[in-house]
């Protein structure tokens, strides 16, 4: 019999189908000699069957005759082997994924073959085995519709009791191999978008309904696990680390994307599930307190963990009840969720209000009620600021910090949080502001309603005749919040005390939405006012601001316009002392470049930067220990970090006064050249300088191999340069330039105990830090390329040294002056915004001389 199935025969013909089968239905036991036999048969059907598909019919006529299905039945409870069941797995998941007709798939899913193979007992010990066995599950998923899916369920009373693809598919759903839980959430997929609704009742009552609260305490472990990565990392930073918290932030954000997936099949108690159990299991007892508390031990995240967690879900997944409820848990205290045993303070928390002690407002008043343990905001009639006075110190001061609404919380972190805990919460402001499920009335409560939408709003309440609307509209004053918003919050406020257990009556909100939009702006105010936060969170927090004030309205207060100038004017003197610092050759081409990041980073859609950035070390953290403090790398740091900080006040300057922000900065163009000056009279060309004013010295650049040149110090524009030169052979009277380092940050400096030596600090022509030819491999600096260059210049006599000085110093000064030349009209905003009259240009209003202390 052995020797007759290796004759040859036609591979793609019916006889040869009807060969194999009959050779097959004579097997009466799989054993160690049969078994090729047996395996090379169920491969070769299921090449037949599929060819037959697209080709004869007849194939597969002959199929069903003889009950090939049966037969794969029968060999898997005779077969004794490991292989013949893997074999007959892939068999029938190449058949089924092939097979085009209607008809075929049809047979292939009657007669309760399919669901014996899926509940039969496999030894799962073999994990290639249950890869065949998932393989073979999604397989079937892929062919599902109302028609098909029929043939797979059993019913009674017209209801569906049991999915044996889906039950059993969902026992690996959280298996540790994640190409196993991958296949089995695409199953699940293509289950609930057939659209059955007996299927649809089935998958969200009984036990299978568990499957969807086991998916989000899978999630819960994730992010707990994620809360540990980002703690150790903050301990012992690293590659290794940072990519294991990009690869954990992957699979939680996919976790999160199959919610979406699952959602958007459109099974109405599906999202009503998902969403409760996300807040039920994951929002209110971790995340939300975790806002205001430490993690205490491994069971609970941190602070930044949740931030950005809680942007994660609020972008992803989509679900109105979801952000609504989320937004309306911000009113609440951090002790609702907790239990009182569990109350860690977390940090630094001042619990002070959001307005600057020291405003004083005439028109506005705005007072904290401590009354029977609740907290009752109000506001005057003419409020036109966010003046607070606190009537108790110990709820200001309160000593466990948890009395304080999260939304709070969140605003003292961007006043009083470090640079991590400002970009997280800023995250999270701009996230709610951008989740289209999220009521307007809800944002316009937390006070992050960009104006444009609150416009909108009122214009349309007006044309369609609501009071409401034409009387906010054209009203000078908002008065306080309307029943429509009062009840949206409400409604909310009291779903999460009878649904969730959550009391938030220790705080009556019954301020304006007014009031919380000048709260907000007292934190971004306070945040642009601050030295120790980074200019590119300062940025992210510009992004907020021009949302909620894309018109420059009249919620820019005058006590906010004097603090923002001042710290505009810290600004502009930090600018002009670099102009005679390390870099002033490159300061006015980091400021345009900055200018135009900045211009597009504030007038983008969405923030440039992603939640997750709040996860990783800081890229700062990879210079210390590297860059010295007083190298003219550090200066270079310090530089571009003011510019940035500088561009964006100046940015902030001309918002305010309702310009649009120019493209390019008002900065004056190149000037010409002096006819007196020393590089003219050098006479700079390719020819090489002329010897005029240099000075002869000697300099070893190797031990031993001292070397004679003529020295001299050019500046020319904003450029300067210390040039070494040898005599011309080739033109009398012409120097060929050997050895040009940069002028600026060289700061010479004569030897005390040697007078004829003059020491100078050679930096680079760039930044290295900008160069990415002079990183490393993992994102770091590379030593080599920190190090600045030291020239120690022997000259003849004192006298020469000192002139040699002079001209540095001299040259040095031409360069700066040049550069304050060019910046003046950029400078000159600050009287402009003094200007009672906003059209007088800036560069007529500057009169400032600008104290050069350097």
């Amino acid at each position: 019999m052995w020797f007759s199935f290796w004759r040859s025969r036609d591979r793609f013909s019916l006889d040869e189908l009807r060969y194999l089968t009959d050779q097959l239905m004579k097997v009466q036991v799989v054993n160690v000699v049969n078994k090729d036999f047996v395996i090379e048969a169920l491969r070769s059907i299921a090449e037949l069957i599929t060819y037959g598909d697209q080709h004869d019919a007849a194939f597969f006529d002959y199929f069903m005759e003889k009950q090939v299905m049966g037969e794969f039945v029968r060999i898997l409870k005779i077969s004794r082997t490991v292989t013949v069941s893997l074999q007959l797995l892939q068999t029938i998941s190449i058949m089924v994924q092939n097979l085009k007709s209607e008809h075929s798939i049809y047979y292939m899913f009657s007669n309760e073959h399919i669901n014996y193979l899926i509940t039969y007992s496999f030894d799962f010990c073999n994990e290639e085995l249950l890869s065949y066995y998932i393989s073979f599950l999604r397989a079937i998923s892929g062919k599902l519709n109302k028609n098909t899916i029929s043939l797979l369920v059993n019913t009674r009373n017209d209801e569906v009791v049991a999915l044996p693809l889906y039950a059993e598919a969902i026992r690996f759903a959280f298996h540790e191999e994640s190409m196993i839980r991958t296949a089995v959430r695409a199953l699940t997929l293509n289950v609930y978008h057939v659209g059955d609704e007996c299927v649809n009742r089935y998958v969200t009552s009984g036990p299978h309904a568990d499957y969807f609260s086991n998916l989000v305490k899978f999630f819960r472990e994730m992010c707990i696990s994620l809360n540990r990565l980002v703690s150790d990392t903050s301990k012992k930073p690293g590659p290794e680390s940072t990519s294991a918290i990009l690869s954990a932030v992957d699979e939680i954000e996919d976790n999160l994307y199959y919610f979406s997936d699952v959602i958007s099949a459109g099974i109405p108690d599906v999202g009503r599930l998902i969403a409760d159990n996300i807040l039920k299991l994951l929002i209110f007892p971790l995340l939300l307190p975790s806002l205001r508390m430490e993690a205490v031990d491994d069971t609970k995240v941190g602070a930044v963990t949740s931030l950005h967690l809680l942007c994660c879900i609020l972008r992803i997944v989509k679900i109105k009840d979801l952000a609504n409820t989320v937004a309306a848990a911000l009113f609440c205290p951090s002790k609702a969720f907790i239990p009182s045993s569990q109350a860690k303070l977390n940090g630094f928390m001042s619990g002070h209000g959001f307005a600057h002690e020291s405003q004083k407002q005439n028109n506005a008043t705005l007072s904290l009620e401590v009354d029977s343990g609740s907290l009752r905001v109000s506001i005057s009639d003419q409020c036109n600021s966010t003046q607070i006075q606190s009537g108790d110190d110990a709820l200001q001061h309160d000593c466990n910090g948890l009395q304080l609404a999260l939304r709070e919380v969140l605003l003292s972190y961007v006043t009083d949080g470090d640079d991590v805990q400002v970009l997280g919460s800023l995250s999270v402001l701009a996230t709610l502001l951008q989740t289209k499920e999220l009521d307007e009335s809800m944002l316009e409560a937390l006070g992050i309603l960009p104006q444009r939408k609150k416009h909108k709003k009122l214009l349309l309440q007006a044309l369609v005749g609501e009071g409401s609307g034409e009387e906010q509209l054209f009203s000078s004053e908002n008065s306080l919040m309307k029943d429509g918003i009062s009840t949206e919050l409400d409604g909310y406020l009291q779903k999460l005390k009878d649904q969730y257990g959550v009391s938030c009556s220790c705080l009556e909100v019954v301020a304006s939405p007014r009031v919380h939009r000048f709260q907000v702006l007292d934190a971004l105010v306070s945040l642009f006012c601050r030295s120790n936060i980074s200019a590119e969170t300062m940025w992210d927090g510009g992004w907020l601001l021009r949302q909620l004030l894309p018109y420059s309205e009249a919620e820019f207060n005058s006590h906010h316009l004097v603090l923002l100038k001042d710290s505009y004017k810290n600004c502009t003197c930090g600018l002009l002392a670099e102009a005679r610092g390390t870099w002033p050759d490159l300061l006015i081409t980091v400021l345009c470049d900055e200018w135009r990041k900045c211009k597009r980073a504030i007038e983008a859609s969405s923030p440039r930067k992603e939640s997750r950035c709040i996860l990783l070390p800081s890229q700062k953290s990879s210079f210390e220990g590297v860059i010295p403090g007083e190298s003219s790398f550090s200066a270079g740091e310090k530089m571009c970090e003011l510019v940035k900080v500088f561009v964006l006040l100046h940015q902030l300057q001309i918002f305010s006064l309702g310009r649009a922000l120019p493209d390019q900065p008002p900065i004056h163009p190149p000037g010409d050249v002096s006819e007196n000056s020393r590089a003219e009279t050098a006479d700079l060309d390719i020819l090489g300088p002329k010897p005029v004013d240099a000075v002869r010295c000697r300099i070893a650049f190797e031990r031993g191999k001292e070397r004679h040149f003529s020295f001299l110090a050019v500046s020319m524009a904003t450029s300067g340069w210390v040039v070494l030169a040898e005599e011309s052979p080739l033109k009398q009277h012409y120097g060929v330039v050997r050895v040009a380092a940069p002028l600026a940050g060289c700061n010479p400096r004569i030897d005390d105990k040697h007078p004829r030596w003059l020491h100078l600090r050679i930096r680079t022509y760039s930044f290295p830090f900008v160069d990415t030819a002079k990183y490393a491999d993992n994102g770091k600096l590379t030593t080599k390329a920190l190090v600045d260059g030291r020239w120690t210049l022997a000259f003849r006599d004192e006298k020469s040294c000192k002139s040699a000085l002079s001209m540095i110093l001299e040259e040095i000064s031409l360069q700066s002056n040049e550069v304050e030349r060019r910046l003046k009209p950029l400078l000159g905003l600050e009287r402009a915004v003094d200007s009672s009259n906003p059209s007088q240009p800036p560069e007529a209003s500057f009169s400032r001389t600008p104290p050069w202390n350097s």
